[in-house]
């Protein structure tokens, strides 16, 4: 399906991320697998992730370049796509997926906390986008066909919630707002822009749940490998009017989320007295306003819930 593509994935040494660099490599793309190593809180660094998943693609016959640039460094995420296409020769698909996580209840949080994993994921998705952006931008004006691809990592923790997880919800969320808005601008140089909000077995899901069991036979619904589909799905030339949309992905059902519509309508021919005001919200929520959460939402969605512990 990608035959001749290049494709550039970040935090793609493990996990959610190396199974789409694995993936879109299966599907013909040249792959320049990025992953700056560092540990599930950001520290420090490791080129070694990075040349694993290389190594495998170059042994299944593909063909794919490491890089360990910060994705969230403005700089860096500038060298990445000139690797791809000074390198590779082109620039097709960016996927957005390297991260880290720092949880911690709001009250307990530190500016740090806050600031590293907002800088990871929300920053980390800007900077390699932008450039992209810039170079598909130039490819159009100079009269090229674009069919660009930008695929970015949301959560569920992003659109639904989940206690403990501020910080990384927060960029979360920003990212998918992010997604919407790239669509926007982005379409008139022949990019789309979609998002996921994965649900997999990851040193992240691990690190917020706790150690996640493998079915002893059977699908096993939170294999990250079930993500990647729907990744070079997107990425085909055939999905050229699919953009703007966050995709929550749990085993082998996918749901196509909507984003902030108009919802309830309390509506008055002049200006709200308070207490009436009130009053009408307590009529039209007896229980509360607030959503079911994000584990009630994986369970209606795939069947199978997360315990949390």
């Amino acid at each position: 399906m990608l035959d001749g593509k290049v494709a550039i994935v970040t935090g793609a040494g493990r996990g959610i991320g190396r199974e789409h660099a694995l993936a879109l490599a299966r599907a013909g793309a040249k792959v320049v697998v990025n992953d700056l190593g560092g540990s599930l809180a950001g520290d420090g660094s490791d080129h070694a992730p990075a040349e694993q998943v290389v190594e495998e693609i170059r042994s299944a016959g593909g063909e794919a370049v490491a890089n360990g640039e910060n994705a969230a460094d403005f700089a860096g995420a500038e060298r990445l796509v000139r690797q791809a296409v000074d390198g590779l020769g082109r620039l097709d698909i960016l996927v957005n997926n390297a991260g880290i996580l720092r949880d911690r209840m709001l009250v307990n949080m530190t500016e740090e906390e806050w600031d590293a994993v907002i800088a990871v994921h929300l920053k980390g998705h800007f900077a390699p986008t932008r450039h992209a952006a810039a170079y598909w931008r130039e490819q159009s004006k100079a009269g090229e066909t674009v069919r660009g691809r930008v695929i970015n990592t949301s959560s569920p923790s992003g659109v639904f919630g989940n206690v403990g997880q501020a910080n990384y919800g927060a960029a979360k969320g920003g990212i998918a707002s992010l997604t919407l808005i790239a669509a926007q601008e982005l379409a008139r140089y022949g990019v789309t822009v979609n998002c996921l909000a994965p649900n997999a077995r990851t040193r992240m899901t691990e690190e917020t749940f706790g150690e996640l069991s493998v079915p002893a036979d059977g699908f096993d619904p939170l294999d990250p490998a079930n993500i990647a589909p729907l990744v070079v799905a997107l990425c085909a030339d055939e999905a050229q009017d699919i953009t703007g949309q966050c995709f929550f992905v749990y085993g082998g059902a996918i749901n196509v989320l909507r984003p902030w519509d108009a919802g309830e309508l309390i509506s008055a021919d002049e200006r709200w007295d308070a207490g009436d005001l009130l009053d009408q919200i307590r009529s039209r929520f007896p229980e509360g306003a607030a959503p079911g959460g994000m584990i009630a939402m994986m369970a209606k969605a795939g069947g199978q819930s997360l315990q949390v512990g």
